[in-house]
């Protein structure tokens, strides 16, 4: 079964590319109110394109022509905003002129407040209509972001402003170009972040627990000081590409307040973000970052920024004096550009409040339901399953005695086996649908081969609770019919282990966990093969034993007890190999 996600969620955190580029069909509603594509670096600032307008003057219900050219470009978004007050929403509507090379898009929940590209395809000029409302402003300019290509873009490229023919002269200069903060100060940081003051002065997130960023550059590091009413936060964790957090109301990804460390060359672009579920993040404007610094080092990636702890008025960042869950996720970039984590990403225990006491605390990979499902799964079958096998293979001569209730030896314990398998299934097929609150879609076929291990193991018990006795007609179709019933659930259930240990929600070490269950399988399949061989060669030894009564009798009896022995020692180290594989599987779940 899947682990979010986004566990992941699951993060979220599944940070993906993110442009208008990113976007070739154009549709870039998300960009509607600050025009700005979501690529992770600055705009151009000198424009090479322009808008033109078919008239000055226009009357409420006049279709205006409204032309933006110039050099080559991919991707645009155009609109109209009062010139008074570029910063509102947008004004009026399209109607377009060459629909193969332009579409409308809906913005503020209206269809055709904006104009955008079709596709990717280079283009020097595109040609629409703005049609007036009854409720234009006096004063009306147009608005336009180009992308060049996904480094090289311009943002809110301003049009001559038209008017109303009976407004007032248009007398505010300032609203007549583009309000961007394309720059911040950004300074270089001297020397790595140090761990001693963590559990003192910082709130610290590490993993590993305690590690320091100073001396280890494995260690994956977040801090938080608080200073009267902001907050500085560090961040440093190897990467090629990217690294980042995000706070959160739940364990899953979505409606998160984020922020990107995002690697370009030799520089580091320090960003803000918005998670809407798991798809790409909607990078905002760096305003309310300051103090922003970064480090490059052997694959390292560090940065730090200062941020209010409350930020009013300012929409999708949250107040830092709350408590939530702290996502922790690096993956790769490539010019600027990011794509999703490189692993599930590291997520809190439980929710926490940075600016509260600081604390020292770690985080895990893997959510707790998601670890108990798979550690019972590989208890029920490649522990208690696998013995039980056995044991009504190879050992009904060896315990043959009666035991409870006037059942051999060998009966009650493959039968409290068996029981201890159907039971452990249960309990563990219940946890992923708890953990996912549902069905999912993101873990290809293990949920299916997962259903399909439950119903055989719930089947097998109901069939041999109606075992027909020995002696009965219907005893050899029972005992093929059990046979291949369980058969049929232990080549499924490995194969639904197989695909589970590769899902991000579960997050084992790669390859070391496909060579393991490798190896148990070999190890079971040899040791099956090892006790066929020896029950065969004894009974050839029987078979050729002189004719005489009591020496077959005594042979025989040698035979067995030799046998008996050997069986024995047989599945004591099968037990104690089944032990120590059960121990690596255990062992590598507990550190995700």
């Amino acid at each position: 079964m899947e682990a979010p996600g986004f566990t992941l969620g699951a993060f979220m955190f599944a940070l993906f590319a993110c442009s208008v580029v990113g976007y070739p069909d154009g549709r870039v509603t998300k960009s509607c109110g600050e025009m700005i594509p979501q690529h992770g670096h600055s705009p151009q600032s000198e424009p090479v394109h322009s808008i033109t307008v078919s008239q000055m003057k226009f009357r409420l219900g006049d279709q205006i022509e409204v032309t933006l050219s110039g050099p080559k470009f991919k991707g645009f978004l155009l609109e109209a905003r009062n010139a008074e007050d570029l910063h509102g929403p947008p004004v009026g509507s399209f109607t377009l002129i060459d629909s193969e090379v332009s579409q409308l898009l809906t913005c503020e929940d209206v269809q055709g407040l904006a104009v955008s590209h079709t596709s990717s395809s280079k283009k020097t000029e595109i040609k629409v209509y703005w049609n007036a409302p009854s409720s234009a402003p006096n004063h009306v300019q147009f608005l336009a972001t180009v992308v060049e290509k996904y480094k090289i873009y311009w943002v809110k490229i301003p049009s001559p402003v038209i008017s109303q023919q009976n407004a007032h002269p248009f007398t505010t200069p300032k609203a007549t170009t583009a309000s961007l903060s394309t720059s911040l100060p950004v300074s270089h940081l001297s020397k790595p972040f140090s761990a001693s003051e963590c559990g003192n002065k910082k709130f610290c997130i590490r993993s590993p627990l305690n590690c320091d960023p100073e001396k280890e550059a494995a260690c994956v590091f977040l801090s938080f000081t608080t200073h009267d009413q902001s907050v500085m936060v560090e961040m440093s964790s190897p990467s090629e590409g990217y690294v980042s957090f995000a706070f959160s109301h739940d364990r899953w990804m979505g409606d998160d307040d984020a922020y990107l460390c995002i690697r370009e060359d030799q520089t580091v672009h320090i960003r803000p973000s918005y998670l809407t579920g798991r798809s790409y993040p909607v990078m905002e404007s760096r305003g309310s970052l300051g103090d922003m610094a970064w480090r490059l080092s052997d694959g390292i990636i560090q940065c730090s920024f200062r941020r209010n702890i409350t930020l009013p008025g300012v929409k999708n960042r949250f107040a830092l004096n709350a408590s939530y869950y702290v996502f922790l996720a690096d993956g790769a970039a490539h010019d600027g550009r990011i794509f999703k984590h490189s692993q599930q990403p590291l997520i809190t225990y439980e929710k926490y409040d940075v600016t509260g006491t600081p604390r020292n605390i770690g985080g895990s990979h893997s959510s707790p339901l998601l670890k108990a499902h798979g550690a019972l799964m590989f208890v029920a079958w490649m522990t208690t399953v696998s013995i039980g096998v056995l044991v009504a293979r190879f050992f009904r001569s060896v315990w043959s005695k009666a035991f409870f209730f006037g059942e051999a030896a060998w009966f009650q314990v493959h039968r409290m086996l068996m029981l201890a398998t159907s039971v452990l299934t249960c309990i563990a097929f219940v946890m992923p649908f708890v953990y996912r609150g549902g069905w999912s879609q993101r873990a290809g076929y293990h949920p299916y081969l997962g259903c399909t291990v439950m119903t055989l193991a719930v089947l097998q018990p109901l069939l041999a609770a109606f075992r027909p006795s020995l002696h009965d007609p219907r005893r050899q179709m029972f005992n093929w019919t059990h046979w291949s019933v369980g058969t049929a659930a232990r080549i499924v259930a490995v194969a639904a282990m197989f695909l589970g240990m590769d899902l991000p929600g579960l997050n084992l070490p790669n390859p070391q966990k496909t060579y393991a269950m490798m190896g148990f399988v070999v190890w079971h399949i040899g040791t099956e093969v090892l006790l066929e061989i020896h029950a065969y060669r004894l009974s050839r030894k029987v078979e050729i034993l002189d004719d005489d009564r009591i020496q077959i009798l005594h042979s025989l009896s040698v035979a067995e007890a030799e046998g008996h022995v050997f069986k024995k020692v047989v599945l004591t180290v099968y037990i104690c190999g089944n032990v120590i594989f059960l121990i690596m599987f255990l062992s590598a779940i507990n550190h995700v």
